[in-house]
């Protein structure tokens, strides 16, 4: 029993935690493989690169921008020794292991992270 009263069992608080998922900064992570957060991705072209034709896109918010650079020579049919750059607002380059989400938390606009891809440097 504890002090006010109450009984609390063990198992049942251990399981709860467990099922809570929390992360090292004590905040509850709610996440499974059904609920992933995702953000909004624009992806425009600059300089010599192809156009996609569908520019707005859904990203896992634990992607790696790595990921998306791979995606992005996926979709345009890149040559696997073609180089892709990517670039945030037209400023600078983040690094391949970059998570998404961190780079939406501080550079998204309207709601969107816009990324601007090419095939050879733009900026930085």
């Amino acid at each position: 029993m504890s002090q006010n009263g109450q009984h609390i069992d063990i198992k049942e608080a251990e399981s709860s935690l467990q099922s809570m998922n929390l992360n090292q900064d004590g905040d509850a992570n709610h996440s499974s493989k059904t609920d992933k957060q995702k953000v909004d991705i624009l992806l425009k072209p600059t300089g010599n690169a192809p156009i996609m034709k569908k520019k707005k896109w859904q990203v896992e918010s634990d992607k790696p921008i790595g990921w998306i650079v791979e995606f992005i020579k996926k979709y345009l049919k890149l040559e696997a020794n073609e180089k892709l750059f990517l670039y945030v607002n037209q400023s600078f380059a983040p690094s391949p292991d970059q998570i998404v989400k961190n780079l939406y938390e501080c550079y998204s606009t309207e709601g969107k992270l816009v990324l601007h891809y090419c095939k050879t440097q733009a900026w930085g």
